[in-house]
Order: structure tokens, then sequence, then C-alpha cells
């Protein structure tokens, strides 16, 4: 069993900003590899305290075996974090999923490669009962390191139970939950089931909420617990809205930490922030289309900056929706503040072209 570098679990307590990592693609939608290592290096850069590839964000199509790219994927970003030869902690994480041969097979690869924890999903297993994929954790968390996943339904995930997250937060080797319902009660009802566990002093916990990302942050949960009040708070983020701006993902969470430490009372402004975070994300993620088109939002602003060519998605049929773009131009305006387009444009050239030449 793979256990996490004391150094690695401590700024995973402490709270970091993980990006959940896109896919670069070329016009005729392969692969391509200069800029999906150009991502992991913007990342970087950026301050993130790790990445997260081979995850929604990454596009579930990369394990297709007529698209083969789940490993490719995941070397290129353990190939640029090993050239960074970056002295401090940064956490590698990739996604899992799939029935229990596929998440086990996937969970090896991650460990042979050099991952540090993996993100598990429930993507496609909607008829699977509460205990089978419990089960299934307690497999995957004997190869490598857990970090738990509560994805929303509208892409992919399922509603589960208080039970569960309990009985999940159990499992030896889970390190880690990130509570992506976008739904206030279920998101609680995973704080409320990690405290009621004997292991609640080890599991942190990660905001996916992408609609409700600020607030999550400034939020100290307080669950009573057979007469004792327990404490938590959700640390940091790992999020798809975070794959883009992310220089200014890693501010915000900065000045958070020292407004919680500090014991002083949350600035307003923060939460008026938090509004903006929010509507900004409602762009990206098309909500006004129930999501249909949040990968190729996110693409969208990272070819706005020169990250990404196009906003090219595996399915063809995965596009900006009719409108989308019209959003991002709406508040790419009203947000200015919350981009970093001058943190890119003053570096993306230099790194594109090192990469072209092998440098770092």
């Amino acid at each position: 069993m793979k256990t996490l570098n004391p150094e690695i679990k401590r700024l995973l307590h402490k709270g970091t900003v993980i990006p959940a990592h896109p896919l670069a693609l070329t016009e005729d939608r392969l692969l391509d590899e200069n800029r999906q290592r150009l991502l992991t290096r913007y990342y970087m850069a950026s301050g993130a305290g790790g990445i997260a590839i081979g995850v929604h964000t990454t596009q579930f199509q990369i394990r297709d075996p007529k698209i083969n790219l789940y490993h490719k994927v995941l070397q290129l970003a353990i190939e640029e974090i090993e050239r960074a030869d970056l002295h401090r902690p940064f956490i590698k994480v990739a996604g899992v999923s799939g029935n229990n041969q596929q998440a086990i097979n996937e969970a090896e690869i991650c460990a042979e490669l050099g991952y540090d924890i993996v993100l598990v999903s429930t993507n496609g297993l909607g008829n699977w009962d509460e205990d089978a994929l419990l089960e299934r954790t307690k497999k995957i968390a004997e190869v490598i390191p857990v970090f738990g996943f509560y994805l929303q339904p509208a892409v992919g995930g399922r509603v589960l139970s208080h039970d569960f997250w309990k009985s999940f937060s159990e499992i030896e080797n889970v390190q880690a939950i990130k509570m992506a319902p976008f739904n206030r009660y279920q998101t609680l009802e995973v704080v409320r089931a990690v405290c009621a566990s004997s292991r609640r002093d080890d599991i942190a916990l990660y905001t996916g909420n992408d609609d409700n990302i600020v607030a999550d942050l400034l939020t100290t949960y307080e669950v009573h617990v057979e007469g004792e009040l327990i404490k938590k708070d959700i640390v940091g983020g790992l999020l798809g809205h975070w794959a883009v701006w992310t220089l200014k993902a890693v501010e915000l969470l900065k000045h958070i930490h020292k407004v919680k430490k500090s014991g002083n009372n949350i600035p307003e402004e923060l939460m008026t922030l938090n509004i903006a975070v929010t509507d900004t994300n409602a762009a990206f993620f098309d909500v006004a289309n129930n999501f249909r088109g949040c990968i190729a939002g996110i693409h969208e602003v990272l070819r706005r900056q020169g990250l990404l060519k196009g906003t090219w998605c595996l399915d063809e049929n995965e596009t900006l929706s009719v409108g989308q773009k019209e959003e991002i131009d709406r508040v790419y305006k009203d947000y200015p503040n919350l981009n970093d387009d001058v943190f890119v444009r003053q570096n993306n050239s230099r790194w594109l072209n090192d990469i072209e030449n092998g440098n770092y």
C-alpha cells in the first residue's frame, strides 16, 4: 500500500489550490503535446499546490481504447513536474474511474507513474449500490491513497447518503474528499459524516463546488457528535474553475487563509467576491444550458489567454453553447480583476519556446 509523503500530507491538510487539468487538442482532435505541457507549466508557475489530471475536466473519454490517452496525459504531466525540479511540495493527483478492474488498473498506473493520490469518481456507476462503491474504494485504497469525489449528477455523478460518506471516511488511506455536488445540503451532509467518523482528523476537505468557492473556503463548520462540538474547515479547492485564472486563485486562497487565521470578522468584500466568482463560473461552466459547455468554456478562456489553440474536445458535439461566448465576454468585462491575462502574456512565449526546445 502506497502512503502519502509527510510533506505532501501537510500541504494537503493545510489547504492549497489544485486545478483540474484540461486536455489540449489540435484541430484534428489529436493530443497537442506541447500545449499539454504548457498547461502544466502554467499551473506550477502560478503557484498552485498541485494538479489533478485524468479527471472530468481532462475528459473521461481519454480512457476509450480507440483514443487511448489516459496513460499518455498522466505521463506528460509527471515529466513536466519532474523537469521543473520544484523546491516545494506539489500534490500530484490523478483521476480513476470505472468498474473494479478498471479502477484498480488505473490506480496501479498512477502509483507506477509517481502520483501521490487518486481522485475516485463514481462516473458511470449509477446502478451500483453504496456497499459496492465502498468495496471498490477499499480495493483502490490498498494500492494508493484516495481522494474522495462527490460529483454533481448534472455531469455524471450521483446522490450519496450520509451513511455512505461516514463509512467512506473510515477507510484506511482515504486522505481527502472533494465535495462537488453543487448543493449546500449535500455538502453539509458530507461534512457531518466526516465529523462523525473516527478518522475525521485524518481527512482534508476540499471544495469542488465551483458555484460557491469563496463561501466554502471561508466557512468553519460546527458539528455536534455525541455531545462533542467538532469544528471542520474546507481547507482548499480542487476545481475545474481554477484551471483558468490560476494565479488569482492562488492569491485568493492565501488571502482567505490569512483572514481565517487572524480570527477577525470576515470582510464584506469577500462575500461580494464570492458572487463575482460564481457569476464568472456560470459563464465558464454554461449553467444556462445545464453545464453542457462546461469543458469547452474552460478551453475558451485558455484559448483567449494563448494557452490553448482552440476549444476542441474529444467529442465533436461538446462545444460552446449558443450565447456562452457572449457570457464569457461579459464576465471578462465585469470582473477584470479576476483574470491573470497579464501574467500569462508575460510568460507564455518563453514557456512554449522552452518546451519546443526541450529546456526548462
